[in-house]
């Protein structure tokens, strides 16, 4: 399968080197492209200095925009599948392969998940994802361990959805919405590390501002979404 890794980054100057050349290392056979979403750091000058395969975006669209401008990329270079990967180091390369060979057991969408074969422990930080998962299997039966992974694989007619139709960001209220249309979806065990360099934009009263908007999209949104 002719593959595409989507790699949004914003402000990611400490990470990015290190992570591409993870990539480059662990799976030279799939493609990358870099989206810097009008990073105001050097992420950009940082890609360029080194050859990577780059969208400069001019502004900062937010990851919705950011991984839709790669997923139009995935789209007009005909690639067959597509993977969300992140710019800070917390996914890990080895697994892309693993996702991949579910996807050819007839998959839309994989998604990288930490809680196939481990139990999601008990914390603050799990419970946006409990009540998240709560939600999509209430409202589509399908049950999904890990809704907040980031690292997800699509196939082509999932790329072509994301590039071509509005508000299709990469978060768990389009994969419900997926889902209620047909979209077959599966998980993998994967391992992921913590950030290493840079702080994450996901403070305390984010992540409970996050849950509270994707638990309120899935719940209610989704059932007048086109």
């Amino acid at each position: 399968m002719k593959s595409l890794i989507i790699i949004p980054a914003f402000n990611e100057e400490m990470n990015i080197e290190r992570v591409v050349r993870s990539l480059k290392e662990s799976c030279p056979q799939h493609d990358f492209i870099v989206v810097n979403d009008g990073s105001s750091d050097h992420t950009a000058d940082i890609c360029r200095a080194n050859g990577f395969p780059l969208l400069d975006l001019p502004v900062n669209l937010g990851l919705a925009g950011a991984f839709q401008a790669g997923m139009k990329y995935a789209y007009l270079k005909d690639y067959d599948c597509a993977v969300q990967f992140d710019a800070d180091g917390q996914h890990l390369a080895e697994y892309i392969d693993d996702l991949i060979s579910e996807m050819k057991t007839g998959m839309d969408i994989v998604i990288g998940s930490r809680f196939v074969t481990e139990k999601k422990p008990w914390n603050a930080r799990m419970l946006g994802s409990r009540v998240i998962s709560a939600a999509i299997r209430l409202t589509t039966g399908k049950r999904i361990k890990d809704p907040t992974s980031g690292m997800r694989l699509y196939n082509r007619s999932m790329i072509r959805e994301f590039a071509l139709n509005l508000n299709f960001g990469p978060e768990p209220d389009t994969v419900s919405h997926l889902v209620k249309r047909g979209a077959r979806v599966s998980e993998v065990q994967v391992q992921m590390q913590e950030r290493m360099e840079g702080e994450s934009y996901l403070t305390f009263a984010r992540s409970v501002t996050y849950m509270l908007r994707m638990t309120i999209s899935i719940l209610i949104i989704q059932n007048f979404r086109k």
